[in-house]
């Protein structure tokens, strides 16, 4: 008697939704629209449900029917894509700049950003924010400081330099500086050029110790092989591994640890600058292709991931940013700070300079190559440096890497599940799944056609908060 009751009591409620529709309380629904998942690819014709700030379903539109009742965006003829990431961002570069970041970013749909570097007091409180205020802010990752040498580079000298490292004249300044880190529960540690083999190595130490990822330049001690075995676990702007891939590395090699013992006391900026320029262009110039191998064989088994940036060398070598289209687009920028980059920009000289172009190429036929040899990219840009527009950069380094080899779909993941995992929360961002944070974007246009389509964003959710154009807009207005 009581399974009869239960199976009427059943088909009541089925009865009910049939004709009604189904019924999803405390949510809405984004109905009809084409899932772009970054494992499973394209899936055409979708709802999905969002609950507080998880997704809790998806199903072929035509397979359900919804009550008029729900709270509906319709999809139709859009593409959901999760949020994006900018792995490489620096909010204390240009201070003055930084409390419009948060904006600019959530408005290009980057629901997530990495800060490799900067004063740890100043980066935290964007962290802070972010985590006070989800759906209104992006989610912040920070390394805190840079990690650096006796002769730091970043030591705020300068604009061009400024307080983004702590110096570290020995192991034991390092280890008590690392730990401070390690106590004030940074997501990752960042080592910096300047570093000893010895001082190194150590803070590859902490970091595995302390279940952190390590990530950072090679230092200019060592080779690229002796950091990814120490723990190197990724590699920003595929910075130095070039010194590494020559048939005159050993030459060099001696020549970097004559002139790293900095015998006439010159600044860490000023060095770390002359040795770029004595040795950047002569290892590029003399390429290895059985050390080219070899260092990508490493990186690869010990699973080593690339930053590349390559916008920003691009920016750097073509001088974009003295394009009026560039300049129409600095618009996005508070006028303050637009009306100084014009300035500086006026400044700079047009001539390109040859060898600059030519380490851009090379860094894109080095993705290309790495790409094809199982190594694993995240997308990052570097800005504010280089006059790159927080935001809209992230969109540009897309461009740019599907430019070098990587597919339309493995390039998004560059800005979704690689980051992810990278971080250990892969089973919770990052993919359009039940169960999975709600950061996603609607685009008018299929990045899968064309990865630049990434910019017609039609909405951003953030934390499961629906945001619309009109809102994005008005967090673009300075």
């Amino acid at each position: 008697m009581k399974k009869i009751i239960l199976n009427f009591a059943l088909a009541v409620v089925l009865s009910s939704c049939e004709s009604e529709g189904v019924i999803y309380e405390n949510a809405y629904v984004i109905e009809d629209i084409n899932l772009i998942d970054p494992i499973d690819g394209i899936a055409e014709n979708m709802s999905v449900v969002v609950r507080g700030n998880k997704i809790i379903e998806t199903f072929k539109t035509k397979e359900v029917k919804l009550s008029s009742k729900n709270e509906i965006y319709v999809g139709s003829g859009k593409f959901l894509l999760p949020g994006l990431w900018d792995t490489h961002i620096h909010f204390s570069y240009e201070r003055d700049l930084s409390s419009a970041m948060p904006n600019l970013f959530l408005a290009h749909g980057i629901t997530s950003v990495r800060d490799t570097g900067g004063e740890f007091d100043f980066v935290n409180k964007f962290k802070e924010e972010s985590i006070e205020q989800p759906k209104t802010k992006s989610r912040v990752k920070i390394a805190g400081p840079l990690i650096d040498g006796k002769f730091n580079v970043y030591d705020g000298s300068s604009p061009t330099f400024p307080l983004l490292s702590i110096q570290n004249n020995d192991l034991e300044q390092l280890e008590k500086n690392a730990l401070y880190l390690v106590e004030k529960k940074v997501d990752f540690l960042k080592a910096y050029e300047m570093l000893s083999h010895e001082q190194f190595k150590l803070l590859a130490g902490i970091a595995k110790k302390h279940n952190l990822k390590l990530t950072g330049h090679v230092p200019l001690s060592m080779n690229v092989i002796d950091a990814s075995n120490m723990g190197l676990n990724s590699i920003e702007h595929l910075r130095n591994i070039e010194l590494s891939m020559t048939n005159q590395s050993d030459e060099l090699f001696e020549e970097r640890k004559n002139l790293l013992k900095n015998e006439t006391n010159i600044k860490g900026s000023t060095l770390r600058t002359m040795l770029h320029q004595k040795q950047r262009m002569r290892s590029i110039y003399s390429l290895d292709s059985s050390k080219i191998k070899d260092v990508v064989k490493v990186l690869a088994k010990n699973d080593t991931w690339q930053i590349p940036t390559m916008r920003l060398y691009k920016n750097f070598a073509l001088k974009k940013y003295k394009n009026l289209e560039y300049f129409s687009l600095l618009d996005l920028l508070p006028p303050t700070k637009k009306e100084e980059w014009i300035n500086e920009i006026n400044l700079i000289p047009p001539s390109l300079d040859q060898q600059v172009i030519e380490y851009t190429e090379w860094s894109s036929k080095m993705v290309r190559y790495m790409h094809k040899n199982g190594i694993k990219f995240m997308a990052g840009t570097d800005t504010p440096i280089g006059y790159l527009i927080p935001g809209l950069s992230l969109h540009q380094e897309l461009e740019d890497l599907q430019s070098s080899g990587l597919s339309e779909l493995e390039t998004i993941q560059t800005a979704t599940t690689n980051p992810a995992e990278y971080f250990n929360i892969q089973d919770s961002l990052g993919r359009i799944k039940s169960g999975f944070i709600a950061d996603l974007i609607v685009l008018d246009k299929n990045p899968l056609d064309d990865i630049s389509n990434t910019k017609s964003i039609h909405a951003v959710i953030k934390d499961g908060h629906y945001m619309k154009r009109a809102y994005l807009d008005s967090l673009l207005s300075n």
